[in-house]
């Protein structure tokens, strides 16, 4: 259904009536505001924000992890800082040796973790390489096998549709004579 808006023009002074669409009395911007609610309805039932929710708990949880190792590492490093004080107050030596052996540690530490995450790294990618090249073989297999049973289908089709009882009869006939021939 229409309803009218009446309007007034300024040249004529006439009245014009003018016509918004409606459907059962929806208009366009109700079916727009209708439409959106589906779509978060939509939304909603396919669990979107379930699973958003899921890989953001998993990375907090992952952040989270690193986090307290760093506190660890914190709690570990000031734990040995006050050690050095403490000895500091007997030798200023000894604190010197101990910073320097926790520095280097340190080193060799970040060294063994980068070495680690590159060696993960190239694991991954073999291990994703691998993948491919196995379904790339599975692929090839697959297409090799769907050609071949096409063929298969052609080479019968074409030998029943050229060959009938009489073909086939002249062929057996031919190979009989040639059995007792040899090659």
């Amino acid at each position: 259904m229409a309803e009218g808006h009446p309007t007034m023009t300024a040249r004529t002074g006439t009245v014009e009536l003018h016509h918004e669409l409606a459907f059962m009395g929806i208009t366009p911007p109700m079916f727009v505001a209708l439409s959106m609610l589906v779509v978060i309805g939509i939304i909603i039932a396919a669990k979107v924000p379930k699973m958003i929710a899921g890989m953001l708990d998993a990375r907090i949880a992952t952040i989270r992890t690193q986090l307290e190792e760093a506190s660890k590492l914190r709690a570990e490093a000031e734990a040995a800082l006050a050690q050095a004080k403490a000895r500091n107050a007997a030798s200023a030596g000894d604190a010197a040796a101990i910073v320097a052996h926790a520095q280097a540690e340190a080193k060799t530490l970040l060294a063994k973790a980068e070495i680690d995450a590159a060696d993960l790294v190239k694991r991954r990618q073999q291990m994703a390489e691998d993948k491919i090249a196995a379904a790339e073989r599975t692929a090839i297999a697959e297409v090799r096998a769907i050609a071949a049973d096409a063929a298969t289908r052609a080479a019968a089709k074409i030998l029943a549709e050229r060959h009938g009882a009489d073909a086939d009869r002249a062929l057996v006939d031919t190979t009989i004579a040639g059995l007792g021939r040899p090659n």
